[in-house]
């Protein structure tokens, strides 16, 4: 069962100082079955928390489908923190990049622009949100590896959106990725949820919690505290 008060969930232990209780997955955990905390806010009849709540210096990293609603969710939650987008660097290469030059063509520069801003931010010790698509685990052992020199933890959201709605979500936003990408997408979001419903959590992430479209949805904060 997990505590909700006020609409907080609390990922660090306690929701307004009372102590989190732990469900079977979170429990497997524990018990060793994985190095983290898996926090499953999928499907009806769970809780669907308005803030998720994360010590200040912590760093965040939504990963899922792309589609599947992870820039919606950062820049709905995330607005008020600093949050590290791929799709905002995408996007502001192609409003200076001409409309007749494919962005196969300026894709590295794009990626490189990316990584630069992230690296800044994690420099500046700074909380942080970061766009993940999940294909690429390296990139999750760096931020693993920077939240560590800070002391301070990662943690793991993972929007579990089937193919239809994250194909609908690249028809809504007019941009579809290949289906070779996508295949590598859905084969790497399925090895993180398989796991995660193992309750085990990616090494490196203090906690990972799951969330559908409709606790997705309810979400409007991704919050840090001392």
């Amino acid at each position: 069962m997990t505590v909700r008060r006020f609409g907080v969930l609390a990922t660090t232990g306690t929701v307004d100082g009372v102590p989190v209780q732990r469900g079977p997955r979170e429990r497997r955990a524990a018990q060793g079955a994985g190095p983290g905390r898996v926090r499953d806010l999928r499907g009806p009849g769970t809780a669907d928390p308005r803030r998720l709540r994360f010590t200040e210096g912590d760093i965040v990293v939504v990963s899922g489908l792309p589609g599947g609603g992870k820039s919606t969710l950062i820049k709905r939650a995330a607005a008020e923190g600093g949050s590290i987008d791929s799709q905002d660097t995408r996007e502001r290469w192609e409003q200076r990049m001409p409309a007749a030059l494919p962005y196969a063509v300026y894709r590295p520069l794009v990626r490189a622009a990316h990584y630069w801003g992230l690296w800044r931010s994690l420099r500046s010790g700074t909380s942080v949100v970061v766009h993940d698509c999940g294909t690429q685990s390296w990139v999750r052992g760096l931020l693993a590896a920077s939240a560590r020199r800070r002391g301070r933890a990662l943690h793991l959201l993972l929007l579990d959106s089937s193919a239809e709605e994250a194909l609908a979500g690249q028809a809504a936003r007019g941009r579809r990725v290949s289906a070779y990408a996508f295949a590598r997408h859905r084969g790497a979001v399925a090895r993180l949820l398989r796991d995660a419903e193992a309750g085990l959590a990616p090494a490196g992430c203090a906690s990972v919690t799951l969330l559908d479209r409709r606790s997705a949805s309810a979400v409007t904060r991704i919050a840090f505290h001392p």
